[in-house]
Formats: structure tokens, sequence, C-alpha cells
């Protein structure tokens, strides 16, 4: 959630952590700051509630020299959004900075030991009390900023990706991680530090991951050198990236979340590209190919994910139960971490996660490998923590996703599940090679109905005028579209700020029904499927409610045309992939309303992008 940049090297620090930090506003935040050392040694630091503008105000006419530095965009978790909060934030001598991602859980504890050892703090966060910590380490031992470092992680509970700087020591970085993403890029002679590669990819594409409990010194014009906790030196991984810079760019569109919809044609391409063969007929995965025997003998399938990913993680099930007969259970992550969870040697754990780094997930996965279970992660990110917990998996390939409210990520995973539950149903023997063939034929023919659909955009924008100032909306579907309804009330509620529920269309009559009126308009999802005539009916009972109904139906259905008040038609596909297709329509319809409503549809208020903290 919260994001790190880091450099030291031979060039001038601020504007490579200025624009790292804009490259990390995706992650969602409500302070920044940065910490300089300047070639007299002074330690600089300024801070400013707001965005990175507000930021680069205060530093406007300071003095920002220096080829070492680091920054930092925060979301608050300890303390209120302010400029005291902000980080970075440093010892009671004002020589130690650092900058944190994660939540120190017994931050009480180590603040009333340092309180008793005559220690001050300034603000209310967890952070300071690690830098404190580290300080009277550092002072009480004599050691270096490494060891102190080490030692105090040693004693700490909880997630964090930290750098850490002294103003007496300006040729040194020390970064470490637990369970917060930390990527580190190597240049000529220059070193950068960041939560992702977004920051780091216009300056090299050669990146360390640093994995859980290890802890790196990074010096000026040597070699990095990572050690675990225990002090015991540790080889790390040189990962070589594959990013275009343009694709972190907004290409000409006002939003990143309109550039997201718009390309979902070509991340979708590239999504199945080299997975489907033999003229489009035939699926292949590698992580099905290579562990054949654990789907061949699967016991069960349970899927972890949250939030959006939770919504693909329920069409999946669907799909894996009716194609490939396995039963499935979808678990929030955040649930199911702290739940008995009853996991088998024999059970298959498929981890969804965009960023691949959801904190929730990431400790799911421990607890399945704990029972025995294999892994099985879907993610976009690669390189990303869950991509490398994971026994083997599959990579979306959407390319980065820039605005917090999922689009492309949401229609990349659904396809990637797609794909794995038939190419598990060919290999059990449950789907037929006329089945496969049919559904294969029609995820390579996605590409050119997303486009298709995306047609709709003119019309959505003219019929989001008609609904931008209502207060609640109602979401229906069926079958495999029930996810989609969750879906499409959840993007409505993240960007434009409107209440809206998302209901399986039957369970209508149990409740949600009392809400109807004229001023609660309702989204049908009603692709011709096996259950047409059922959700015509649900349609009709709203109707006779008075309320208003804006139906995603399939090319000339005349039934559902003739009692709609609006309707958006999309090409028919195969149930099991309709969802990739009828999602669309409901992303440009929270996109349009937002923007009428005059709301950041990029960074919506008190959201993250990418949730690395309980």
């Amino acid at each position: 959630m919260c994001g790190i940049v880091g450099y030291i090297g031979h060039r001038e620090s601020y504007p490579i952590l200025i624009n790292g930090l804009h490259r990390l506003e995706y992650r969602g935040y409500d302070s920044a700051g940065v910490a300089l050392i300047d070639s007299g040694s002074n330690l600089n630091i300024y801070k400013s509630k707001g965005k990175v503008n507000d930021l680069e105000s205060v530093c406007s006419s300071r003095n920002i020299s220096g080829s070492v530095g680091i920054a930092h965009t925060r979301w608050a978790t300890h303390g209120e959004p302010n400029d005291i909060n902000a980080h970075p934030h440093v010892g009671n001598a004002s020589n130690i900075a650092m900058v944190h991602n994660g939540t120190i859980e017994n931050y009480a504890v180590l603040k009333e030991f340092l309180i008793n050892n005559g220690y001050t703090f300034q603000s209310e966060t967890d952070t300071e009390v690690l830098v404190c910590l580290i300080e009277h380490i550092h002072t009480s031992n004599n050691c270096s900023l490494y060891e102190a470092t080490r030692q105090a992680l040693q004693r700490v509970v909880g997630a964090f990706a930290i750098a850490v700087i002294d103003r007496r020591n300006p040729d040194t970085v020390i970064c470490a991680r637990r369970s917060s993403p930390l990527a580190i890029g190597l240049g000529d002679d220059e070193f950068f530090m960041a939560s992702d590669a977004s920051p780091i990819i216009e300056y090299t594409n050669r990146i360390i991951y640093l994995d859980d409990d290890q802890i790196a010194i990074i010096r000026r014009g040597t070699a990095i050198e990572v050690f675990n906790l225990d002090n015991e030196a540790v080889s790390p991984s040189v990962q070589q990236i594959d990013l275009d810079i343009a694709q972190l760019e907004k290409g000409g569109y006002p939003h990143f979340m309109l550039k997201e919809i718009m390309e979902q044609p070509a991340t979708i391409r590239d999504c199945i590209r080299g997975r489907i063969y033999d003229n489009g007929t035939k699926i292949f995965l590698n992580g099905v190919n290579h562990f054949k025997e654990k789907f061949l003998n699967v016991n069960r399938i349970v899927i972890v994910a949250c939030g959006t990913s939770w919504h693909a993680s329920l069409i999946g099930k669907r799909m894996f139960q009716e194609l490939a007969h396995i039963p499935v259970t979808v678990e929030y992550a955040s649930e199911f971490r702290y739940g008995t969870s009853l996991l088998t040697p024999n059970d298959i754990v498929i981890a969804v996660s965009q960023s691949g780094e959801t904190a929730d997930t990431l400790a799911a996965i421990k607890m399945a490998h704990e029972s025995g279970a294999f892994v099985y992660g879907i993610c976009n990110v690669i390189g990303s923590s869950i991509s490398r917990e994971a026994d083997t998996g599959t990579y979306i390939h959407v390319g980065p996703e820039i605005g917090v409210a999922s689009t492309k990520a949401f229609t990349g995973q659904v396809t990637v599940l797609a794909m794995l539950a038939v190419a598990v149903g060919n290999l059990r023997g449950t789907i037929s090679d006329a089945e496969v063939s049919q559904i294969a034929t029609a995820i390579s023919n996605l590409p050119e109905l997303i486009g298709k659909t995306l047609n709709l955009n003119e019309k959505i924008e003219d019929l989001s005028k008609i609904y931008t100032y209502v207060h609640n909306f109602l979401y229906l579907g069926r079958g495999y579209n029930y996810p989609t309804a969750l879906e499409g009330a959840l993007k409505l509620k993240e960007i434009s700020y409107i209440h809206a529920e998302g209901y399986p269309a039957a369970e209508m009559k149990h409740g949600p029904i009392a809400l109807i009126d004229e001023m609660m308009p309702t989204v049908v999802i009603a692709p011709q499927d096996d259950l047409h005539d059922k959700i015509i009916s649900n349609i009709q009972q709203v109707k006779a409610r008075g309320g208003k109904v804006i139906a995603v139906i399939n090319e000339n259905d005349r039934e559902i045309s003739q009692i709609a008040d609006d309707i958006l038609e999309i090409p028919s596909v195969p149930d099991c992939i309709s969802p990739i297709i009828s999602s669309i329509p409901l992303q440009l319809l929270a996109y349009h309303i937002a923007i009428r409503k005059g709301c950041n549809v990029d960074m919506p208020r008190n959201l993250a992008k990418s949730v690395t903290v309980e």
C-alpha cells in the first residue's frame, strides 16, 4: 500500500525519488516525504500531507542536493494523515532516517521500552518506534547500521519493507523486508530501491527481489550483499524484467482506468498468447503439464483471493466444478488465514492476486504449505512474492495495472481460470475434445469480441447522465454472471462512491426486493444462457415495482429489449467465458458515472492498489 523509493549512486537523487513516487501513486496514499543526505553530510527531510505534487511544492525552495536518498508515500495505519506522521522518520539524534511499508504489531511494547530508556516521540506511527529502536541498538552496542537494523528486526513482530540511511555514513543504504515487497535495481555504479519495479525500470531492468527476513547492505561502488536475519549470507537472484515504460503512461487517455479498459483486446491477446494452439482448438499450460499427477489425484480445490480477485475466483469455482468435476471452495484470504483450513496434501490451493503481494493471500499460501497442499499461483506481476512462493502457476500477462479499480486484471484472471479449468478437465477426461475446441476457439476470439463490446463506450457515456446522481444501485446476475454482478457493484462503489449491491438474481426476493422503487436502478446481466427465462422473470418483478432496469444482453434478445429501460448488447460466447464480455459495459458504466461526479477514478479515496498490510 505505502510506496518506498530509494537511490544511491552518482546522480542527484531527488529527481529519481520524486519520479519514483509519482510512479507509485497508484498504490494509494495520503502523504509523502523524502530524506536526502547532501555533500556536507546534512540530513534534509521534507514531508507533506496530500499528494506528491504537494511535496514538490514544499521542496521547491529547499536544499534538495545529494546522491543518496529515500522517499515514501504513506497510507495511514498508525496515526492520522498529516505532516508529522508522514515518512521518513528519524531517531532522536536526527542521524538515522527510515521509510517503512507494513505494520509493526508489537510497536507498543517496543515504544514503552524506548520511553523507559529516555526516548521521546513526535509522531503516532509504529515506524518512528522502529527507527528509534535501530538508533538505540546502534548507540548502545556501538555496532554498524546493518547490525543495529538486523538486531532490531529480530525483535519485531509484524510486516515491514524498510530502507534506512545514516547521515554519518552517506555511502550506505540498508534495506530489509518481511511480508511487504521490496525490489532493488542494479545499475552502473548505482542502486535503486522501490516497492515494485515501476520506479526502477526506466533506469535498469536488472532487479533483485528480497525474500522474507532478508536484509541487504547497499554500498556505493561495491556489490550488494544480502543476509538473512540470522546473519547468514544469501546469494540473491537477479531477474531481467521486461517492462515497457510506455505501459506506465496514460498514452493519451485522460485516466489510467479508461486506458486499461480500452486496452483489454490487447491484454487478453497477450494473456492467451502461446497457450492456445492447433488452430485455436487446444489449450496448454505449463503449470498443468508439469504437475499432471497433482490435478489427476486432487481431492478438492480451495481458491483464496481478495476483492476483485475473489469475484474472478467465484467464476473459476463454477468453471472447475462444471468442466473438471472437482469440488471447489472460494475463500476470502483474510478469513481463511485465521480459520481452520482442514487442508490435506491431496488438496490444491489456487492463490489469485493481481499484484502478487496481497498480504492475506501470502499468509494463506504459507498455511497451505504447512498443511502439505499444492499451491498454484495466478498473478500479474512477474517476480512478485506469490509467484515465488507458489509451487507453480500462470501469469495473466496483462501489463501493469495502474488504476486502483481493477479492470484488465479481472478479465485476465477469468481468462486464465477458464484456460486452467479446460486444461484440467481435458486432462481428467471430464470434457470432450469437441468441448475443448469450442471453448478454446471462443477464448481465441475474445480480443475481437471485447473490441466490439467497447464500441458501447459512447452509448454508456450518454447513459451515465441519467444515473449519475442516484444513491443506490442493485446488480443482478445468475450462474456464471452472479459474480459479474458482484464485480460490477464493486466497481461502482469504489470509484463513484455510490452504494451498490450485487446479488444472485433469485435472491432478490429474499430481501433486496423491498428496496426497489423508481429511485433505485437495477443492472441485470442477462446473456442467453440456460437461466435466461428465469432472469426475465426477475426483471419483470423489478419493473412491477417501478424500478428502472439496465440490461446487459446478447445481441437480438427481443424479449428483454422490450421490457428493460436501457439495453447494452454484447456478443454471444460460451457460458463459462461470458463474464469476460459482460463485465466490460459494467466497467464503462462505473467509469463514466464517476467522471460525471468529478471523482478521482485512478486514485479513489481511502483505497490502495496493493494491500500489503492487514
